[in-house]
């Protein structure tokens, strides 16, 4: 061999797995265990591994028979017509907001809490052109029809955006949006010539705690974005459903977004994994946040959003305690635990021991500010909170 090529070779290997990586991913597994940040935290597991890797091994732009058959799976699962895998939940969702719109200009009406609105960087704008027009919902839980009745744009009025899509999320922030309200302001924009799209990257939630089949939860819907590392353990994928009009379309979008994918079989046996074994998972997520809220409220702390699904929002000021003070000390315990702020999710690989663990931290926390004789804090009650909080220690 040439002795350049030889060292172009050398400087191109490269070994990523450290001789201790077992043990590391074992003590990952036990931090994910005792991690209240999110769900998307979830780790693989060996046996999800062991059957991801029988899958097929194609080329997804070209033909790639697992994610066929997953995607085939997913469509007859929702009712629609078909289904395209994609790499994220905020991709489905674009790619959904994109694939309906067509020439500007054209709005979007959305929950003020949704992720298209605060946690996709803006995409509608910059890929589709279109206005969000994001609502508070008056009954402080969920979008209704008559929040978004008087915000609709209708007609040809040059100095307005028409509504074209009426985007929700189910659940959102944890909480379930009642289907008889779904179906009211889906029955209202499909009158009036509207599109609806689902963000639903936890409705497995709702078809767990509701016992709804999917398709019925789908059905409203023009589109569906569903997310399979939310919640149901799979290390990535979302798969968006519709009619096979709108999937080829957004095939095509998904594609110039370059989010067109090749060898993903193993990825779609990790989902098919994910979906076969950890979807009847989700009633124990339930049951444990339901016992996290209920530890809180033993101790008198604020519960600023029930635990109907995986996800508690509580106020520590009650008991005079601040959320940075909690995230040190739980991170400082024997056996860390790691916390962001005001939202505290419970998802397939929380230990019980944790949830536990975390209410004795906030037990022994109120036990020294009664000591301390410290006054509770007043409770800020100026119209609707922003539940979810993320803080650090003030600086000095």
């Amino acid at each position: 061999m040439d002795p350049k090529l030889a060292a172009i070779i050398e400087q191109v290997k490269v070994d990523i797995i450290t001789p201790t990586q077992q043990r590391d991913n074992a003590r990952q597994l036990e931090e994910v265990s005792r991690s209240f940040i999110s769900d998307t935290i979830t780790v693989p597991t060996k046996e999800m591994f062991a059957y991801a890797t029988q899958a097929s091994i194609g080329d997804d732009v070209f033909n790639e028979p697992s994610t066929i058959a997953l995607e085939a799976h997913i469509a007859k699962l929702t009712g629609k017509e078909a289904a395209l895998f994609v790499s994220s939940g905020t991709m489905g969702n674009q790619l959904a907001i994109r694939t309906h719109l067509q020439q500007p200009p054209n709005s979007i009406i959305c929950d003020v809490r949704a992720h298209i609105n605060n946690y996709e960087a803006g995409g509608a704008a910059i890929h589709s052109g279109a206005l969000q027009n994001a609502l508070t919902p008056k009954n402080g839980h969920h979008l209704t029809l008559k929040d978004i009745e008087p915000h609709v744009v209708f007609g040809s009025d040059i100095h307005s955006a028409p509504t074209r899509i009426i985007c929700l999320e189910n659940t959102l922030n944890g909480t379930i949006m009642p289907q008889s309200d779904i179906i009211e302001i889906a029955d209202f924009a499909h009158k009036n010539g509207i599109l609806m799209h689902l963000d639903g990257a936890r409705l497995w939630h709702v078809a767990a705690e509701t016992q709804t089949p999917i398709d019925e939860l789908c059905a409203p819907f023009d589109s569906v974005s569903l997310c399979f590392s939310k919640g149901l353990g799979a290390p990535v994928g979302t798969c968006l459903v519709g009619s096979k009009a709108f999937i080829q379309k957004a095939r095509w979008f998904r594609k110039i977004f370059g989010g067109g994918m090749r060898q993903i079989g193993v990825i779609a046996g990790s989902v098919a994994y994910a979906l076969t074994h950890n979807f009847s998972l989700l009633p124990r997520v339930h049951a444990l946040a339901k016992r996290l809220q209920a530890g809180l409220e033993e101790l008198q702390v604020g519960i600023s959003s029930p635990a109907e699904t995986c996800m508690v929002f509580y106020d520590p000021s009650t008991i005079g305690v601040e959320y940075w003070e909690i995230i040190e000390r739980a991170a400082a315990l024997p056996h860390p635990i790691s916390l962001m702020g005001s939202r505290l999710v419970v998802h397939i690989q929380t230990s019980p021991e944790a949830v536990e663990d975390f209410l004795s931290l906030i037990k022994t926390l109120k036990e020294e500010k009664v000591q301390a004789d410290t006054v509770p804090l007043p409770a800020d009650s100026d119209g609707m909170k922003n539940l979810y909080v993320k803080t650090t220690r003030p600086s000095t």
